[in-house]
């Protein structure tokens, strides 16, 4: 499966370097609009010191987390976002006919290379913030960092799935769960705690962005010595294992929309 993956991979990034100019101006125009995200932060620490507790320094590493499980979810898992259309020319029927599994197909069926704008800009963000943020880094540290990012990414493909496993329903997609992917990545911009208890409540129980966002950031900060807040990012795994279930019960129930 790996090896047919990484066919479908290398396939995808020859036809993307196929237009060279195309392709870096596009991922041009993805840093600079995600840029726009990091000059709000930056505008609003112009006139205020901290945020909830949190220094500039200390909110750049927020962001930057989420900002880089957001890229490589949607670099790889841009299958998803336009699944609509599979649906609804028929074409999932023949997804259905191949010996691979669906759920594999429909990740390997798009890559979307040109989100590596958004990801250097997060990349540079994300080093600059662990050079600043004042945390005194170890093995652990370090570890628990990059575990945020991956299991936010998880979370982020996760909702991907649940937005095409809608379609299944709607044959056309849902622009309301862009709250949930787009808004998610715009909401980490900050500390979730600033948002409200009642959003927090949402965002760790609903939507766990705040189980990799915010609880394991309290632990890099020194604000919590909970051993928990270090393990919340597992439960974006749970999600993501959910999201695929529920994706594999509406492929059962699948009925063809036709041609």
């Amino acid at each position: 499966m790996l090896r047919l993956y990484c066919r479908y991979f290398s396939i995808q990034l020859k036809s993307a370097l196929e237009y060279k100019v195309s392709f870096l101006l596009t991922a041009l125009g993805q840093f600079l609009v995600s840029f726009a995200g990091f000059l709000s932060v930056f505008f609003m620490f112009q006139q205020f010191h901290a945020v909830d507790g949190f220094t500039y320094q200390q909110v750049l590493l927020c962001f930057s987390v989420v900002l880089s499980a957001f890229s490589i979810a949607e670099l790889f898992a841009a299958g998803f976002k336009g699944f609509s259309h599979v649906v609804s020319n028929g074409e999932f029927d023949r997804i259905m006919l191949r010996p691979a599994g669906t759920l594999f197909q429909t990740f390997a069926s798009r890559i979307e290379f040109s989100s590596v704008g958004r990801l250097l800009q997060a990349a540079i963000i994300l080093a600059y913030a662990v050079h600043t943020s004042g945390i005194r880094w170890t093995l652990r540290e370090a570890f628990l960092l990059l575990f945020m990012i991956l299991c936010g990414t998880f979370l982020f493909m996760g909702l991907y799935i649940i937005y095409a496993a809608l379609c299944f329903y709607t044959i056309e997609g849902l622009e309301f769960m862009n709250i949930f992917t787009d808004g998610g990545r715009e909401f980490g911009r900050y500390p979730a705690s600033i948002y409200g208890s009642s959003i927090l409540k949402f965002l760790t129980f609903v939507i766990p962005l705040a189980c990799f966002q915010y609880y394991p950031l309290l632990i890099l900060l020194g604000k919590s010595r909970r051993f928990l807040y270090a393990a919340a990012p597992v439960s974006c795994l749970v999600f993501f294992a959910l999201c695929c279930l529920f994706w594999r019960v509406r492929v059962n129930r699948y009925t063809s929309a036709g041609s």
